[in-house]
């Protein structure tokens, strides 16, 4: 190996220039012979001294002087795993010494660069299993072959036996190794573009499903308004109104001329009115909505709610509260009469007025529908107070009414004045006492309305609706039996007995009940006015209501205020069944829907309902509906279609309750049998329990 040449600077090279250092002139050097030129190329050259001597460093003027310990102090840099960016003061609360604490552990790792690979090292558990996978299927294969080919050379051998002549070319054949066959490599998926068949189905777009209309005209307004604008325009309507009135004046004496009164013109107030009227229906229909939206629970609960709790329950059942129906102006008057439209099934009639003799003053006949429970569809204020209601089955918008002073009367619900469109004066017969109940009847021989009505003045009134007048004419005189009184000159005179409730039969339109105060139930006829058909010495107080059964046509049930509810046969003078309440009883009601089934309301704001098919002797629901203990209830009624009552009480309000599956039990269906249903199977069913009740009553008789 050639030993190492110091490299050393050409000549020709100019040295460095700096501060302090001064330009060394550069030389020619002369080839003038061969000899020369290598003498030069081996020798030092002139300028060698300056490239050896050591440089001086000129130093700024601000440099430090550090001595010598401080030039050789070492400063070391020393790296660690943990992250500078790492929060250092992060603390916890401690519940268990109610206190922050420091958390000494923080997680230092920052990741800077991460990448998921498919390689996988061959060492590994994965890497084994997909090892052994691929040498057992490349084993499985051939051996699948094999099988195949030999039962190919069975076949052949067998056609082939003929052929081959002698035994040496078999061994021959069997001699011969068979070329090994090439492995048959498996068809691998491209998982990068791969799709099922499923999932190459055709996708519709969605679209939204929304209701879509015709934009409302617009229209650009702008108008500047200042005092003479807003001064005109007020004199303006002092006209319009001033014009008006005169026209209002002027209108009695065209009226005369032309005799003319339903042709007559609209005034400027009137249109005005009929403007209004023209959103009102609009107006009931947004309110419905706010309400419904309102009490959408309670209306929810109406439709689907069912008690399961009823299951648990002993045959016993609930009522539950729905809405609660009031008017702010009949608070302080009591709930007198209730009645449901037969049309409208929602609807129903609400007759407010007193009992009290020393609080008679006003009365009101509200009419409510359950789709706005805040506020009465129909309104009107009557001045004295209202005792009973009726509405027509034929005509739903025809309510008549009967009133504390004696007086009846026929409201109009399609007409929209707030007075009666009839009503009995002193000259037409009105009744001298209350009018207790009223009942409309089929029209009679000439169509024409008919209704009756029972008064404590002991007179039971038919009236007919002729001409546009009510026409009265007295059916019955009430008059106790056994019972006289000394009149002047000593004439004898019979009391007069005071008719409380009445209820004509559902098949026999002549035939009729009447209560009364001295708590005698007579059976009467519409064809004999003198006498009556039958007595029943039902009540020790008077009977505050009387009604048919629906299905069955001999049985009725009575209510009195000495605490009793009574069911009878009409044919036999003692009742079928006695029910003590504890408490005076105001009404009762027979269910529509079944002939055992019917719910009575006492003074001490209780309901209670009974189903003789279940119970003959204790309500199935005994259930305070008023919160108050004061507060007494006063009448009930049954729905016709829906399974709720309505119950009022004396401070004017209606609650609307919901029978919970117990009360309205229907028969249980059986595998194979058909429950038959209607009025037949209901009649039946009652005529079952009276059949257990008539029986030991009837030993004696015979």
């Amino acid at each position: 190996m050639p030993p190492k040449v110091p490299f050393k600077r050409q000549q020709s090279q100019l040295p460095q220039t700096g501060p302090g250092i001064k330009p060394v002139q550069s030389r020619t050097i002369k080839s003038t012979s061969k000899k020369r030129d290598e003498d030069a190329s081996t020798e030092v050259g002139e300028g060698a001294d300056e490239w050896t001597t050591a440089k001086t460093l000129i130093k700024p003027p601000d440099q430090l002087e550090l001595t010598e310990a401080e030039l050789k102090e070492e400063f070391t840099r020393i790296l660690t795993a943990n992250n500078p960016h790492a929060p250092q003061n992060i603390v916890r609360y401690s519940f268990k010494e109610r206190a922050y604490k420091p958390i000494s552990y923080v997680d230092q790792l920052a990741i800077h660069f991460s990448l998921d690979g498919n390689l996988l090292l061959r060492d590994s558990d994965e890497g084994r299993r997909q090892g052994a996978r691929v040498s057992l299927e490349a084993v499985l294969a051939p051996v699948e072959s094999t099988v195949m080919e030999a039962e190919e050379t069975e076949v052949k051998e067998e056609g082939s036996k003929e052929d081959i002549p002698t035994a040496a070319a078999e061994e021959a054949a069997e001699g011969e190794e068979r070329p090994p066959q090439p492995l048959k490599e498996q068809k691998l998926t491209n998982q990068f573009n791969f799709s099922e068949r499923a999932s190459q189905t055709f996708t519709n777009p969605l679209r939204e499903r929304a209701c879509q209309m015709e934009p409302p005209p617009r229209a650009t307004f702008s108008a500047s308004a200042n005092q003479w604008e807003i001064y005109d325009a007020y004199v303006e309507e002092l006209q319009k109104l001033e014009k008006s009135k005169e026209k209002e004046k002027q209108k009695p004496l065209v009226a005369k001329k032309e005799d003319k009164p339903r042709g007559r013109k609209l005034t400027s107030l009137e249109s005005q009115s009929d403007d209004v009227t023209k959103v009102t229906k609009a107006a009931k229909i947004v309110e419905r909505m706010v309400n419904q939206n309102t009490f959408d629970d309670l209306a929810q609960d109406f439709k689907y709610f069912e008690d399961p709790s009823d299951e648990y329950r002993d045959q016993e059942g609930t009522l539950l509260p729905l809405w609660k129906f009031q008017y702010e102006k009949a608070k302080r008057l009591a709930v007198t009469a209730i009645c449901w439209n037969p049309k409208y099934k929602d609807l129903f009639a609400v007759g407010h007025g007193s009992y009290d003799f020393m609080k008679q003053s006003r009365g009101m006949l509200l009419l409510y529908t359950m789709k706005n429970p805040s506020f009465p569809e129909y309104i009107f204020s009557t001045e004295s107070g209202i005792m009973c209601l009726d509405i027509h089955n034929d005509h739903p918008y025809l309510v008549v009414v009967g009133f504390y002073d004696g007086n009846v009367a026929i409201y109009n619900l399609k007409k929209s004045h707030s007075q009666p469109s009839y009503k009995s004066c002193a000259k037409s017969g009105k009744h001298t006492d209350p009018v207790w109940q009223v009942k409309w009847q089929k029209d009679d021989l000439d169509n024409n309305l008919n209704f009756f009505s029972i008064s404590s003045d002991g007179r039971i009134v038919s009236w007919t609706l002729v001409k546009n007048e009510l026409v009265h004419s007295d059916v019955i005189k009430l008059s106790v039996d056994g019972t006289t009184k000394e009149g002047p000159e000593g004439l004898q005179l019979h009391t007069i007995g005071c008719g409380t409730s009445f209820d004509f039969h559902k098949k026999m339109d002549y035939l009729f009940l009447v209560g009364t105060e001295e708590g005698k139930i007579y059976k009467c006829s519409k064809s004999y006015s003198s006498q009556f058909l039958d007595t029943f010495d039902a009540h020790h107080m008077a009977v505050d209501a009387v009604s048919w059964n629906p299905y069955h046509m001999k049985i009725f049930i009575s209510c009195s205020s000495d605490w009793t509810v009574k069911i009878w046969d009409h044919t036999i003078k003692t009742p079928m069944f006695i029910f003590d309440l504890n408490s005076a009883v105001g009404d009762v009601a027979w269910a529509p829907y079944s002939s055992t089934v019917f719910a009575a309301v006492t003074t001490d704001g209780k309901a209670h309902v009974f189903d003789l098919s279940i119970n003959k002797y204790e309500a199935i629901c005994n259930q305070p509906v008023v919160a108050k203990k004061k507060n007494k209830i006063t009448h009930v009624q049954f729905n016709p279609i829906y399974p709720i009552i309505i119950i009022g009480d004396d401070r004017g309000h209606v609650t609307c309750l919901k029978l919970s599956p117990n009360l309205r039990k229907m028969p249980k269906e059986k595998k194979g049998q058909e429950i038959r249903k209607g009025p037949e199977v209901e009649i039946t069913k009652l005529d079952n329990l009276l059949n257990l009740v008539r029986e030991p009553a009837n030993k004696p008789a015979k």
